[in-house]
């Protein structure tokens, strides 16, 4: 959700700054806040190899290249947004390539990933990647329509109604077959076998009435995403951006949901986990250190949360 729209920032840069000196309000946006969202995907990952190493090591094993791929999008770009400041006006169009280059393959193969581990297809993979670079700019869209004014704001405002064209039709499809696959039920779980890309297919097929949760979930997600877009075109930026958002946290819980018995090929939940003490210190340590990194955050975006003029 936090990241998302700093990759769509990034990868809308050149589309929505027409100078350098409108790149740099653009890329101001985000300059308080991207390293901090960059960490919650760091401590995803350390979280995931604490409490759940089996799937750690089977996900970055079957999936090494394009994970290494997303790690190199995130070192290329880190490096650009903090060396952009400091070299010469001249070797700022390089830094730029690299914000966009970054941007634009850490959010597509992330999506790709996830469209494979759940599907198992070239199809997949590429229906995966385009939704989740076309969500990460819808919503990076409307953060910039919503951070900005003048010119750089209704030309983002324009950019995120070009990127709804893309986000809407492609969530259609994948939302319900998600829920879809989500809904399985639990005879799925011993036909999930095979290599990586192949974790969320099953055989249950007990419908919507056996997860209707599910189900809820995939259509409000849709239902947000077509909100967003309603609200950017009314001009109503702030709650487009908190429809975009909410939609990422639905997409979010419905892919987890298609994982959630067999995370891979061949691999229960259960199996998956670390032992009870370790979840247990861990649940300890998330309760008392989370609210404190949440409240700092939130701090951080209040401080932050006017407008970047030109």
């Amino acid at each position: 959700m936090l990241e998302g729209f700093d990759f769509g920032v990034g990868a809308l840069l050149p589309l929505v700054g027409r100078s350098d000196a409108e790149r740099g309000q653009a890329l101001t946006t985000i300059g308080p806040v991207w390293d901090g969202n960059e960490v919650w995907l760091i401590t995803a990952v350390g979280a995931m190899f604490a409490a759940f190493p089996a799937w750690y090591s089977g996900l970055l094993s079957g999936y090494y290249l394009p994970l290494v791929l997303v790690l190199t999008g995130l070192i290329v770009r880190g490096v650009a947004l903090e060396w952009r400041g400091k070299v010469r006006p001249g070797e700022r169009a390089l830094c730029d390539a690299g914000i966009v280059a970054g941007s634009v393959v850490a959010a597509c193969t992330w999506g790709g990933v996830f469209g494979h581990l759940l599907y198992g297809s070239a199809r997949a993979a590429v229906l995966g990647g385009a939704l989740s670079l076309a969500v990460a700019a819808l919503h990076g869209g409307v953060f910039l329509s919503l951070k900005t004014t003048g010119p750089l704001r209704a030309r983002a405002r324009r950019l995120a109604l070009a990127a709804a064209v893309a986000v809407l039709p492609l969530a259609a499809v994948a939302l319900p077959a998600l829920a879809s696959l989500a809904a399985g039920g639990a005879g799925a779980a011993g036909a999930r076998t095979g290599g990586p890309g192949t974790a969320g297919v099953g055989t249950g097929g007990a419908g919507w009435t056996a997860h209707p949760v599910v189900w809820v979930a995939a259509v409000a997600a849709v239902a947000a995403l077509a909100a967003a877009v309603a609200l950017v075109w009314r001009r109503r930026e702030g709650w487009a951006f908190a429809a975009t958002a909410g939609a990422i946290v639905l997409v979010t819980g419905t892919v987890f949901a298609s994982l959630r018995e067999v995370p891979l090929p061949g691999l229960t939940l259960a199996e998956a986990a670390s032992g009870p003490y370790t979840l247990g210190m861990l649940t300890w340590i998330g309760l008392v250190a989370l609210p404190f990194v949440l409240g700092y955050q939130a701090w951080t975006y209040w401080v932050f949360r006017r407008r970047v003029t030109a």
